[in-house]
């Protein structure tokens, strides 16, 4: 009996040159820090349709979204992991608003505050009715952990599409980066809400970055 193949996910796809023109203009535009919300009732009036990112503390939130808007303060970073404390909303040219969120997963904050910083994200991501896609974060050094996989059957039982994009390709060798891509594979065919396309970034080298920008262009308001 043979052995059954490796599942592989399928790779965010280079995308063609109209649409990498697309998405690069869309993030050249203005990009304002629009709102800081701590909790349900001081989120902004829902306005335009958002895209979140998500993922675990230190994963490279802030990074990602500075990389995608030209900006290298934007978003704040910090090798502090738990250092966002807040939903950041950031207002791009009037299409998109792009929602930092509190990275989960770290532990050397009180119990009472990470369980109000898990409440607050949870319930954004599960009833926010414009949030179009929510980009899930996973180090592309350590793949999957259980904490991501919380999240994931969270947002499949919102119905609440979410991609994989692994993070910080430039810090792991091609067969270790093969090795989660075959992992996160496997992982994705029990998740009904994720996409099947997963994105490989690096905040430092700018991989990836004109694709995802392809991508989320084409959520944007018209």
């Amino acid at each position: 009996m043979s052995a059954n193949p490796p599942i592989t996910p399928t790779l965010l796809p280079d995308a063609d040159s109209a649409a990498i023109e697309a998405g690069r203009l869309l993030f050249a535009r203005e990009c304002q820090f629009v709102w800081g919300a701590t909790d349900l009732a001081t989120m902004p009036e829902a306005s335009l349709t958002e895209v979140a990112f998500a993922g675990r503390s230190n994963v490279g939130k802030s990074s990602l979204v500075n990389a995608l808007t030209g900006r290298k303060t934007l978003a704040r970073t910090s090798n502090t992991p738990g250092r966002t404390q807040q939903l950041n909303f950031f207002n791009l040219g009037d299409r998109l608003l792009l929602v930092d969120l509190p990275g989960y997963g770290y532990a050397r904050e009180s119990k009472t505050k990470i369980s109000a910083w898990n409440k607050t994200v949870r319930s954004y991501l599960k009833g926010r009715v414009p949030l179009r896609r929510v980009c899930l974060l996973i180090d592309g050094r350590h793949g999957i952990k259980e904490n991501d996989l919380e999240i994931m059957g969270m947002l499949d039982n919102a119905a609440v599409p979410y991609q994989i994009v692994l993070t910080k390709a430039d810090k792991v060798k091609t067969a270790e980066l093969d090795a989660v891509l075959e992992k996160t594979g496997r992982a994705l065919k029990k998740h009904a809400a994720a996409h099947p396309e997963v994105a490989i970034t690096s905040a430092e080298t700018g991989r990836g970055i004109p694709e995802l920008r392809a991508r989320l262009a084409q959520l944007a308001e018209i």
